[in-house]
């Protein structure tokens, strides 16, 4: 689209030229800017933006009424288009807040509603919602010496990142100022560091440290983390992000700083500060902005720089969700629901740290959860704090472990009992005893794959007899990378790197599978939150007779196939076919599958 002629015209946009370029555009209906009147304004506060006036309106666009509604993103990059200036929506994970709020000084940057976002040795880039308001870059350049760059971006953005870029540079500078008194700079080796952070006078409970830890959280929350990394290093710390399974740095904070950091977020988990030699581990509840109550496992670690703290962020809407939403077809579906719905017996869900087990438990455990039941839970830690079950923790300081827990559970009447983890055959031993005398019994292991679960109890040295006796089946896991919808795209797929794929000389592959190039929703990534792949094995007649001490993994494997289990792999391909993952994110996640024969 070309840009518009330059006229003669007010600098700053006006809500009624834009309405007439939506209608022009065919972005806006006709009838629907003749009905509207802008609200009236109080005396001395600047007027609202008209993106943003025009986006509280929910109009949908004239273009694609069903599809696509006006939104400030919408209508910037518009605007963005039709002013002839470049688009660039404001991502807070890529922009090093300490750089681009150097730059400019708070009030200069308020007065004109513009935002640094990217600084090199010859450019700044500084994002602006008014594409004709620019006789401050030609003053801005030559107090910089560097060319300025103008990008436009979402009103509302830039005024909310404003505020945070900058009232987290005043609080982190603040903080240093305040540490930087009391002790001397150019630390040169460990010993002098560890004592040093031994000796800091750093308040944690100090205004700017608070803002800090507020916003680190908040902005967590905001980016869908599910952890939070706060990591010392010799001269600055870092602060990373885990999403969708991948970190992200995120920040910088001086060493300083971060000591009080840490300090502030062990008084919250209810941790000892004092105590910097040993690792702890303890919890919080705090909310999102939007009002969520969210849980936040804290666990400490002395490391040769000081101490490395790391935030697991359980959100009860990510942690308890339907089985649609865990990623489970139809057929998994009904595997694991002839499981659950046994009276006793016991399930075993296995995959590595991270694979999404705790989340398939407790989202399972929420819907048999019923006011006829008694669920109990032992865990280590409890990750959730869930009203429909009975929950207990593993305290090894007065040594109550899993097998303990267990055995005080089956006095409580229990009908469903959670066991966190079987990780020695005496917590074995009492799972299985439970499962014996009536109660359905679930817990997790730590194997590759499902049929490595029985081998995994026999290695332990549980009997082959009480596991044919009670088993009643086995979920392997992995978490895949869900393709961001916005950028994804059909591309064709041959039939060697399909067979490749499945190891299936047999396999038949789809017409076409979708990949992603990265876009701003996806943080340039081209995924966008994750889905679970299944391996479901269910002991049947047929199976449990293979379970002895001398099993053959692969004949126990080989009959499970026979009966209808999908390999982890296989399962990933059917989330390619239907367009939710990518080929490169299966080959990553699963394991191989044996050779077909």
């Amino acid at each position: 689209m070309n840009a518009i002629v330059s006229r003669k015209r007010e600098p700053r946009l006006q809500l009624r030229e834009v309405l007439d370029w939506l209608i022009e555009d065919g972005l806006l209906r006709n009838e629907d800017a003749r009905e509207f009147a802008a609200p009236s304004q109080r005396t001395g506060e600047p007027p609202p933006h008209p993106i943003s006036l025009i986006a509280q309106q929910g109009w949908p666009d004239a273009r694609a009424p069903l599809q696509r509604m006006l939104t400030a993103e919408s209508l910037t990059q518009w605007l963005a288009g039709r002013t002839g200036l470049g688009y660039q929506r404001i991502d807070p994970l890529v922009i090093d807040v300490t750089q681009v709020t150097a730059v400019v000084p708070y009030a200069y940057a308020a007065r004109l509603r513009i935002l640094p976002i990217k600084v090199t040795a010859q450019q700044v880039s500084i994002a602006t919602s008014e594409p004709f308001v620019d006789e401050w870059a030609e003053e801005l350049g030559r107090i910089a010496g560097k060319r300025i760059e103008r990008v436009l971006a979402n009103p509302e953005e830039i005024q909310r990142y404003l505020i945070e870029f900058y009232a987290l540079s005043r609080s982190v500078k603040a903080s240093a100022v305040e540490r930087g008194r009391m002790t001397p700079s150019g630390v040169q080796n460990l010993e002098q560091l560890t004592e040093l952070g031994r000796a800091g006078k750093l308040d944690a409970n100090d205004q700017h440290v608070v803002n800090i830890v507020d916003w680190l959280l908040n902005y967590a929350f905001e980016q869908r983390a599910s952890d939070i990394h706060i990591e010392p290093r010799r001269e600055l710390g870092n602060v990373r992000f885990r999403i969708d399974g991948q970190l992200h740095e995120v920040y910088q904070v001086p060493g300083a700083v971060m000591v009080a950091v840490i300090s502030r977020l062990k008084i919250l988990a209810r941790l000892d500060v004092a105590e910097k030699r040993k690792p702890q581990d303890g919890r919080m509840k705090t909310r999102s902005p939007d009002g969520r109550e969210i849980e936040l496992r804290a666990s400490v670690l002395p490391t040769a720089f000081g101490e490395k703290l790391v935030l697991r962020i359980f959100d009860p809407e990510v942690l308890v969700k339907d089985y649609s939403a865990l990623g489970l077809t139809a057929e998994d579906r009904a595997r694991w629901e002839s499981m659950i719905r046994q009276p006793h017996g016991i399930i075993l869900v296995t995959g590595p740290t991270g694979s999404g087990k705790t989340t398939t438990l407790y989202s399972t455990l929420k819907q048999l959860a019923t006011p006829a039941v008694n669920v109990c839970t032992i865990e280590d830690p409890i990750e959730l704090v869930e009203p429909a079950f009975n929950q207990m923790q593993v305290q090894a300081n007065i040594d109550l472990n899993f097998a303990d827990g267990v055995r005080a559970l089956l006095r409580q009447d229990p009908d469903i009992i959670m066991v966190g983890e079987i990780r020695d055959l005496e917590t074995a031993e009492v799972a299985i005893q439970a499962a014996l005398t009536g109660h359905l019994v679930l817990s997790t292991l730590h194997t590759n794959d499902a049929p490595s679960a029985i081998t995994r109890l026999l290695d332990l040295g549980v009997p082959s007899y009480l596991i044919r006796a009670t088993l009643l089946g086995v979920v392997a896991q992995r978490l895949l990378r869900r393709l961001c919808p916005h950028c994804r795209h059909a591309v064709e797929v041959s039939e060697t790197r399909w067979r490749e794929l499945t190891r299936d000389a047999s396999s038949t592959p789809p017409n076409s599978i979708y990949e992603s190039v990265g876009c701003l929703e996806c943080r340039e990534t081209g995924y966008l939150g994750r889905v679970g792949a299944y391996e479901i094995l269910n002991n049947t007649a047929t199976l449990a007779p293979l379970i002895d001490a001398g099993t053959d993994l692969a004949l126990l494997r080989a009959q499970a196939l026979s009966e209808g289990m999908s390999p982890l792999r296989i399962s990933g391909a059917r989330k390619i076919a239907a367009g939710l993952t990518s080929v490169d994110e299966v080959l990553r996640t699963t394991p191989d599958p044996p050779a077909a024969t």
